[in-house]
């Protein structure tokens, strides 16, 4: 594929330049920050990615003799306002036939206001209203959605405008076929990481997905069941498990249900819902199954997308915002009050997750050790005898400083339906040298640097080498005499000296372990 400068783009790193210099443009307008420019864009490519589709899918129903319907009419088409007309052609033969860019070239060369004016004032409150259009198709009100949310541009120079959509035009200039559009989501790919650079105000939002792919690769998504995420921000888990799924050889049937009935998520955040549903639709999930609203609370804004939800779901992968305060509007619908979220979070999970369905989560390892408040032990209590507490991964610090969260957190992993025995503890925060692993901008998390985690893991449970310098088990007899304090920095593991080998530690630790289990047996029968 060429772009306008006849350079080739073949790597994610070429299209991660050429992405960045329409971003420049971006920034030397009014969208100075992640937060504005990646908004601004992600609007751009999901009508250039629908206009696309709906043109191969005209010329199909051409040939086929078929009725064509277009999500939007003319002259509201990306091809109609946004594509670049041809200067060659004159202004009555573009305008009368209608020829590409034609709109564009007759608020240009004729209109009586300014190209940002119409983009305001015209195309986003159309776009808005479509949902409300007798019978109004999936992608209609997803597009009112995200435009209703985006409420217009925040640039203001028509030139520094058009010059973005041209770029984003020149971009997209590729063959396409009946398998895979122009990848646009590979676009996406690069630049929403920004939303979680240092000093940008977007971070809350995106999980570095070294993170969101070890969560995936744990829980083990399999066609078939439903994936939820309470608190979905710009879509990590629901994209990744799709890539996920897509590759277990699924029939045209699951496809179309990968598609359209398989991801379901909730969000809050107004300005997070627009990136958010382009994401997924320029990922090929055709319908996101969001819901706009307060997920602790019950209070929604949108819910049309996400009706016909299943009451409970097989995998929950997510990762709930550190440090919100809840107050009683959404303490009332729990069991055990707190104004902590992740503690109401991590209640609504295990009532949502169905018996024998699996979790994948980041918790603020505070909520792990703190014993003080009544609502945390009474919903790690919840916990482990609901759930099988499988494992848990002590992450490094500054993995999400550029979120803005200097807090310590954890993964945790469960399954529900039968109660805890005994957790497997993780250490991520020693390096391969057992060290202090450091985790900045210039020495980042690596899904690489997890492939001794992921070999240990996969042994069975009773294998010596599940027990190592980073790694041991803690039994839910050791945890409840604690009064649920489930700490997983240095509590039972291993101390490895040089009175005996490590290999003999090991051996011990193993069948202590093994008597341990035993008598719980005994006990349970």
């Amino acid at each position: 594929m060429s772009n306008n400068n006849g350079k080739k783009i073949n790597t994610q790193a070429a299209m991660d330049k050429a992405v960045k210099r329409i971003c420049n443009i971006l920034r030397r307008d009014k969208a100075k920050g992640a937060r504005l420019y990646v908004a601004e864009l992600t609007w751009m490519f999901f009508l250039r990615y629908l206009d696309l589709i709906e043109q191969q899918e005209e010329m199909k129903a051409l040939a086929l003799g078929n009725h064509f319907e277009p999500t939007m009419d003319s002259p509201y088409r990306w091809q109609d306002w946004a594509a670049p007309f041809d200067r060659k052609a004159t202004f009555e033969t573009t305008i009368t036939s209608k020829l590409q860019g034609w709109k564009r070239r007759d608020i240009i060369e004729n209109g009586e206001s300014s190209f940002i004016s119409f983009v305001n004032d015209t195309l986003f409150p159309y776009y808005s209203k479509l949902k409300d259009n007798a019978g109004a198709s999936n992608i209609q009100k997803v597009v009112s959605e995200i435009f209703i949310n985006q409420g217009q541009t925040v640039l203001k120079s028509d030139a520094n405008l058009l010059d973005v959509l041209d770029e984003i035009h020149n971009l997209t200039q590729a063959e396409i076929d009946t398998q895979h559009m122009f990848p646009i989501s590979q676009a996406f790919e690069g630049m929403l990481p920004n939303l979680g650079e240092k000093k940008n105000d977007g971070g809350q939002f995106f999980t570095p997905r070294e993170v969101v792919r070890l969560i995936i690769e744990v829980v083990n998504p399999q066609l078939g069941g439903k994936v939820y995420d309470p608190c979905c921000g710009t879509g990590g888990f629901l994209i990744e498990s799709y890539k996920h799924l897509i590759k277990q050889n699924p029939t045209a049937t699951q496809i179309e249900e990968l598609k359209t009935s398989t991801f379901w998520g909730r969000e809050d955040a107004d300005e997070a819902i627009p990136i958010l549903l382009a994401n997924m639709v320029l990922h090929d999930i055709d319908l996101p199954r969001i819901w706009h609203g307060n997920t602790l609370t019950g209070a929604v804004t949108f819910g049309d997308l996400f009706e016909g939800a299943p009451a409970q779901f097989k995998y929950i992968l997510t990762n709930p915002p550190f440090g919100s305060k809840e107050g009683k509007a959404a303490q009332s619908s729990f069991a055990y009050k707190s104004g902590k979220a992740q503690i109401l979070f991590l209640q609504h999970i295990i009532s949502s997750l169905e018996d024998g369905g699996t979790c994948g989560m980041v918790i603020d390892e505070g909520v792990l050790f703190h014993t003080k408040t009544k609502a945390y032990t009474q919903t790690k209590r919840k916990l482990l005898n609901d759930c099988d507490l499988f494992c848990i991964v002590s992450l490094p610090g500054g993995v999400f400083v550029n979120a803005g969260a200097g807090v310590k957190t954890d993964l945790m992993f469960f399954s529900k339906g039968k109660s805890t025995r005994q957790i497997w503890f993780y250490d991520m925060t020693l390096d391969e040298e057992f060290k202090p692993r450091k985790v900045n901008k210039g020495n980042p998390l690596e899904f690489k640097h997890f492939d001794d985690f992921l070999m240990r893991l996969k042994l069975p449970v009773d294998h010596p080498d599940r027990i190592s310098e980073r790694s041991w088990f803690m039994t839910k007899a050791e945890i409840e005499a604690k009064e649920y304090d489930i700490k997983a920095v240095n509590i039972n593991a291993p101390d490895f000296s040089d009175k005996r080998t490590s290999t003999e530690l090991i051996e011990v630790i193993r069948k202590a372990q093994s008597e341990i289990i035993s008598l719980l047996d005994q006990l349970q029968q």
